[in-house]
């Protein structure tokens, strides 16, 4: 215990040296510019609102279609329902680090280190990638959701009215995206579970006078590509599942790490059960996975698999409802993307492994020119308007699922560091504020399933005949993961990290207390007097 205490004591003193009020007068407003913290004004609730429904996108509301399309309601069940046990795993390890160090570079800067600053490097440009392939995803998305209603406005036009929309919210700080996201979030999910209420009344021929039950489980079927499907569908729940990991980089700005981060942690588990299998389950009885509506390769126009079941059954009025429900959740999806990438890029840039220039951050609290850069690149969307949408959307899907797959496995590998070097530094497990549930076999079953999807997800483009545009979008960021990783360290020249020299004692916030801490107690007073009176 003696080794670790002095260890946190070199950290202590070496963070010190760093303070930005050594900076001379003359070019402190210059300096602070690139050095001023983010603001930590997120609250318990907002967190907990992000964790459970933050991510719930135009990718879930409208990619579930492909992903019907591809495997057949079985197929999409079981990718889903595994990948959804890894990211489970993955939210426990992430969940352990981010309680006790809540930093905004998250596991990026837990790569940096636990391991090696050249992982770190990597990490971090693949992650920045992966959000902005996602931002591009929800820009071809709304563009193709509101010409359910009208064609009048291209699809270019859709894509820049809301980026400037998305630029525009992402601008007012981070306690008004929690605000953003809280109501947002809410309202998604609410109209996702009425939307299952009102599927059972369907199925049951309460609602467009048939029954129908399992009947398309029978005709035409289970499966659409028996295990190729279940194969080509793990990217799409990769993407659609990303950014539960949201919650290790909104730890770095939230005021309260220790007690939000393990709420919203354990929101995970229902949240997968209930909106990712549960919406994978309804479709998948309300329609035929060869529907030609659904968005498939080819296709112009699409529709939410949401949006077809209510028109299908005769609720027009009902199906407007839910489109205008998934342009708010594109809403919301898009301001997290812009969100998690700028405060990935910032970290970055403030470590030397981006350009100076992005670690700007304005009064509020912003990094705005990260923002402005990461928005900027996300408009590879504009490639839709000369493609088919259908192929432009599967190839954008496919490429950050890959990425998400690279991005879970480094969490798990940082976890099982951490925890080698609290063994080696003599640090007691239960001194953690958050455990990780069945470590070490969690953590190592969820990375070995990682590197498993990473090359198994891709295997249908060696299939007969051979497909080289396949191969190259399932398999091009490996060899650019490694560049990147390996290029890094030797011209950096980087070490691993050992176990004894690791730092685990930076970052640690035992002494802050969230804002609205007494606020809630006085909440809990009042209902406890309430529940008290109407017993009595």
């Amino acid at each position: 215990m003696a080794s670790g205490a002095a260890g946190h004591a070199k950290v202590q003193a070496s963070s010190d040296s760093r303070s930005i009020d050594d900076v001379s007068p003359s070019n402190a407003g210059a300096v602070a510019a690139f050095s001023a913290p983010l603001h930590r004004r997120l609250k318990s609730r907002h967190l907990q609102m992000i964790a459970i429904g933050g991510i719930i996108g135009p990718g879930l509301l409208v990619g579930s279609g492909n992903a019907l399309h591809l495997a057949g309601p079985a197929g999409i069940l079981i990718s889903f329902s595994l990948v959804g046990i890894i990211v489970f795993f993955v939210m426990q390890s992430l969940g352990e680090l981010a309680t006790l160090i809540p930093v905004t570079g998250s596991f990026t800067e837990y790569a940096e280190r636990f391991v090696d600053d050249s992982l770190s490097f990597a990490l971090g440009w693949a992650y920045w990638y992966l959000w902005v392939t996602v931002l591009a995803n929800e820009y071809n998305a709304v563009s193709l959701v509101i010409r359910y209603w009208t064609d009048v406005i291209p699809q270019w036009g859709w894509i820049l009215i809301f980026w400037f929309i998305f630029l525009g919210l992402s601008m007012l700080g981070v306690l008004a995206y929690g605000e953003v996201e809280f109501w947002l979030s809410l309202i998604k999910i609410t109209s996702i579970s009425i939307f299952f209420v009102v599927a059972i009344i369907i199925s049951a021929g309460g609602i467009g006078g048939k029954k129908i039950g399992f009947k398309y489980w029978h005709d035409p079927g289970p499966f659409a590509d028996s295990i190729n499907g279940v194969a080509k569908t793990f990217v799409i729940a990769g993407t659609l599942y990303a950014g539960t990991e949201m919650v290790g980089v909104t730890s770095g700005e939230a005021g309260n790490p220790r007690r939000a981060v393990p709420r919203a942690i354990r929101q995970v588990f229902w949240r997968i059960l209930i909106f990712y299998v549960g919406m994978m389950f309804f479709i998948g009885i309300l329609l035929p996975y060869n529907d030609k509506r659904l968005l498939a390769p080819g296709s112009k126009t699409a529709a939410s698999p949401l949006t077809i079941s209510l028109e299908e059954a005769g609720v027009a009025p009902a199906a407007s409802v839910i489109n205008a429900i998934i342009v708010i959740a594109v809403i919301s999806a898009g301001n997290s993307s812009l969100y998690v990438s700028s405060r990935t890029l910032l970290f970055m840039s403030r470590t030397g492994k981006a350009p100076k220039f992005l670690g700007r951050v304005n009064k509020a609290g912003v990094p705005w020119v990260a923002l402005l850069f990461s928005n900027l690149i996300a408009c590879l969307a504009f490639l839709s308007v000369s493609s088919s949408a259908g192929t432009v959307y599967d190839a954008l899907i496919t490429l950050s699922g890959v990425a998400t797959f690279i991005v879970w496995g480094a969490i798990e590998f940082v976890h099982i560091r951490f925890r080698n070097a609290l063994k080696a530094q003599d640090q007691s497990v239960d001194d953690l504020p958050f455990k990780a549930m069945w470590y070490p076999y969690g953590t190592y079953a969820a990375l070995a399933a990682n590197i498993f999807l990473i090359f198994f997800q891709g295997y249908t483009a060696f299939l007969n005949p051979f497909s080289a545009s396949s191969f190259v979008i399932n398999y091009v960021l490996l060899p650019v993961f490694v560049i990147l990783l390996v290029g890094y360290k030797v011209w950096r020249k980087t070490k691993w990290v050992k176990l004894e020299e690791m730092d685990i004692w930076s970052g640690r916030r035992d002494d802050v207390r969230d804002a609205d801490e007494g606020a809630i107690g006085k909440e809990r007073s009042v209902l406890h007097r309430v529940r008290n009176v109407v017993i009595g």
